[in-house]
């Protein structure tokens, strides 16, 4: 069973679809029990860092997630979700995250040129680090395969565990991995056949 933490922060309808498309019925709950028994978990995230973390803390659920990937279960924090598995972010503010992947969350608008719009939003290309294997998240795309973004905070000092990159001006990271957890800053539910097949990946890891 594949569940996704419904912590009040998500959305929760567009990824359930994608699942659905691919042959995932997923549970969608709060309850740490049914996560408990999951196979595979989604961290979904939609909005600020600090609220996301608050609201992901008040109802324990941090707790649970950290628990649950300690012992080695698939863990796949999406956008906001993403930035959540990091030591902490800067947005508004300095928010503790969830400490699963070394590094932090910092704006992206002062090494993106000038000209260049923030919140970053569209299609980019995926690249992938040449000193390591491709992540078996991605064993059913290639790089230079496009995906959906939205957003105006990236994940730094985390090259160690950076599994792609995208290019807005500089290279923002897009995907990162450490043992079973893994993050991606795009929306695969918003990226076409592509993230449909990065969703099967997973779903298979």
């Amino acid at each position: 069973m594949l569940a996704i933490v419904d912590y009040g922060v998500g959305n929760l309808f567009s990824l359930t679809c994608s699942l659905r498309a691919i042959g995932i019925e997923a549970a969608v709950t709060g309850d740490e029990r049914v996560l408990a028994r999951a196979d595979r978990i989604i961290l979904p995230g939609v909005g600020a860092f600090g609220d996301a973390a608050e609201a992901l803390r008040a109802s324990g659920l941090d707790r649970t997630v950290c628990r649950e990937a300690a012992l080695g279960k698939p863990l796949l924090g999406i956008c906001l979700g993403m930035q959540l598995l990091f030591d902490y972010g800067a947005e508004y503010g300095r928010h503790d995250g969830l400490g699963l992947i070394p590094g932090s969350v910092q704006p992206i608008r002062p090494v993106v040129p000038r000209s260049y719009k923030v919140p970053h939003m569209g299609w980019n290309a995926l690249r992938f680090p040449r000193d390591r294997p491709v992540s078996p998240l991605f064993r059913y795309i290639k790089e230079g395969d496009w995906v959906y973004f939205v957003h105006s905070y990236a994940g730094t000092d985390c090259e160690e565990h950076t599994i792609a990159t995208a290019e807005y001006g500089p290279r923002l990271t897009a995907a990162v991995a450490r043992d079973s957890v893994y993050g991606v800053q795009f929306h695969p539910e918003k990226s076409g056949a592509v993230g449909l097949r990065i969703l099967k990946a997973f779903c298979e890891l």
